[in-house]
């Protein structure tokens, strides 16, 4: 089966949350998405160790970066 039609098919969390902090800075990212790993010394080890255990936040994130990459 190919994912043809899913998005972030081939794309790492990592690589999702390091695009959206190069586009939006971490202060921005955590207006957008207000969760304490973007807002409390933030770093992008932190925030995929939060990210992996919490599906709702993860879900936020990959909904914020396919909305940013839509409107590019």
């Amino acid at each position: 089966m190919t994912q043809a039609n899913n998005p972030l098919h081939g794309i790492t969390l990592q690589q999702i949350v390091t695009a959206l902090v190069d586009h939006y800075g971490w202060p921005t990212l955590a207006q957008h998405i207000d969760i304490n790993c973007f807002k409390i010394d933030p770093s992008v080890k932190s925030s995929l160790k939060f990210l992996r255990k919490t599906p709702w936040a993860r879900e936020k994130v990959e909904a914020l970066f396919i909305a940013t990459k839509l409107h590019q």
